[in-house]
């Protein structure tokens, strides 16, 4: 397994060691005892979601204000663009964000500690991804940031106008959310 530090060091690119041949593939994609002794997560993962989205379908940019989700995530059909936001507002990278092509080819997987947002856009048909959390959804504290914050200018690869629920049409920009400390 091959661990690379994103922009943000907090944020890393998991990619797998990959066995495969005329058959198919295998490999590992989550072992606690790889994770916690060589890539330094230690966390316990406590919920697994799956989602499938179409084309141009933008979700996020989602966190928990209280019981923060850190995310391990990875695309099982498709591709998406993944981003992440710093959030933790006496980190040296506030307010910074660094985005990743996750695909069912490449099968590397985000890192994405508590104190960020994230989200994706999908830029095949049809995605699933797949992601464990580190603390249980908690709708209560979910909030939103606008995927096209100027302040933020998040470099969305697309080139239609993304396909977005109504809670994220409400996001709210940066300068007005609520952040971590």
């Amino acid at each position: 397994m091959q661990v690379t530090q994103t922009e943000i060091p907090d944020v890393l690119v998991i990619t797998p060691r990959v066995f495969g041949d005329d058959r198919g593939f295998f490999f590992e994609s989550y072992n606690e005892k790889v994770f916690r002794e060589k890539v330094g997560i230690a966390e316990n993962f406590v919920q697994d979601n799956h989602s499938r989205s179409a084309k141009n379908v933008l979700r996020g940019l989602h966190y928990q204000i209280q019981q923060p989700q850190g995310k391990l995530v990875r695309v099982v059909a498709g591709a998406v663009f993944d981003v992440a936001v710093d959030l933790r507002k006496s980190s040296k990278t506030f307010g910074q964000w660094v985005g990743i092509h996750l695909t069912a080819e490449n099968k590397q997987q985000l890192w994405i500690p508590g104190g960020f947002a994230h989200g994706f856009v999908v830029l095949a048909e049809a995605t699933e991804v797949l992601y464990k959390t580190t603390d249980y959804y908690a709708p209560q504290y979910e909030r939103s940031i606008l995927w096209n914050d100027p302040d933020l200018a998040i470099a969305w690869p697309i080139q239609a106008t993304p396909i977005l629920s109504a809670k994220d049409q409400a996001g709210k920009l940066l300068q007005d959310a609520e952040v971590f400390a």
